[in-house]
């Protein structure tokens, strides 16, 4: 049985808006209380519309972004309190891929300096002849060729970019990789590429993953298990293929309803959802999704859903199921 690499428990991430009613501070719950493990070795999904609190949350468990409350721990050890100092040791195991390939590399760095940068930062850089050797390597790994560690980003192309962030993230052999939408800017052809890459380097490599997109179809491709969450808390949490084939939420099957189907022949009873995402600054009481939900109670108005446990890997907060 796997063991848990990453547990996640009650994690919240509130950011601070001066100016508010009366000149009180306000706050945006992007992260509200999110629980989920992480198994070694497997692909954890997260999912939901823009806004959501995605990216927040991966930031959070790599501590990019401190947390407002909760616990993370990762390795069995609480990283929760942890200094900056003191994470420096986590991340030769936890890197990130960032969503962006244009933003996340230096313009004015080379390919062999980005990619030898967490090699120096970490201590793990030897000779000039053996750290050019392992870069070249890396390189490779990810497709790239070894001429191209003397050029500079903007020399390349998008999913190029993306190459160079997954060979800097790869390059202290972590045991985690958080990638933060990582195909989300590139060409369709493109993405299909990097998420071959991306199962290919778990492979070889031992890698777990936690994935984030706003895609069903492309978390579907690449993930074991898949987490669906709506302004800031999960919604949904189960198996790939339990969660495609019985979705249990309305949230998640209003998504689900809304994934092209290649076959032009089958029918889908699409689930339109009603207005917008509220504001994480207001969110409603109780159920946040109950001012969206057709299924809507008043149980839904007044309290939010507990955790109803489904089967072993599938869970679900909705008060459909008390």
């Amino acid at each position: 049985m796997a063991k848990c690499l990453l547990k996640v428990e009650g994690l919240c991430h509130y950011y601070k808006i001066t100016g508010g009613l009366l000149g009180k501070p306000a706050y945006v719950k992007a992260v509200d209380g999110v629980d989920f493990e992480v198994m070694e070795g497997e692909v954890f999904g997260i999912v939901g519309e823009s806004g959501c609190g995605k990216s927040t949350l991966g930031k959070t468990i790599c501590k990019l972004i401190e947390p407002t409350a909760g616990r993370i721990v990762f390795g069995g050890e609480d990283i929760t309190g942890m200094t900056q100092k003191q994470m420096r040791e986590i991340r030769k195991n936890m890197q990130m891929v960032f969503q962006d390939p244009y933003a996340s590399l230096n313009p004015r760095m080379s390919v062999r300096s980005i990619v030898a940068e967490p090699l120096q930062i970490h201590k793990l850089d030897k000779s000039r002849e053996e750290t050019d050797g392992e870069i070249i390597e890396l390189l490779r790994m990810v497709g790239l060729d070894d001429y191209h560690a003397a050029r500079y980003p903007h020399e390349f192309s998008g999913g190029q970019r993306q190459r160079i962030g997954i060979a800097r993230a790869i390059a202290i052999r972590p045991k985690l990789i958080i990638a933060d939408e990582p195909v989300s800017a590139l060409d369709v052809s493109i993405q299909s590429q990097v998420l071959n890459l991306l199962s290919k380097l778990r492979r070889e490599l031992k890698l777990t993953y936690i994935f984030i997109a706003h895609d069903l179809s492309v978390v579907e491709h690449i993930s074991d298990r898949v987490g669906v969450m709506y302004l800031g808390n999960f919604v949904e949490v189960a198996d790939k293929r339990d969660l495609y084939e019985n979705a249990m939420h309305p949230y998640t099957q209003a998504l689900l309803s809304a994934v092209p189907v290649p076959d032009p022949t089958v029918k889908k009873n699409r689930i339109i959802l009603q207005g917008n995402i509220p504001s994480p600054l207001n969110a409603p009481k109780g159920c946040k999704f109950n001012t969206r939900c057709s299924k809507c109670m008043d149980i839904c108005k007044e309290a939010p859903p507990a955790k109803k446990q489904v089967n072993e890997h599938h869970y679900v907060y909705c008060h459909l199921y008390d």
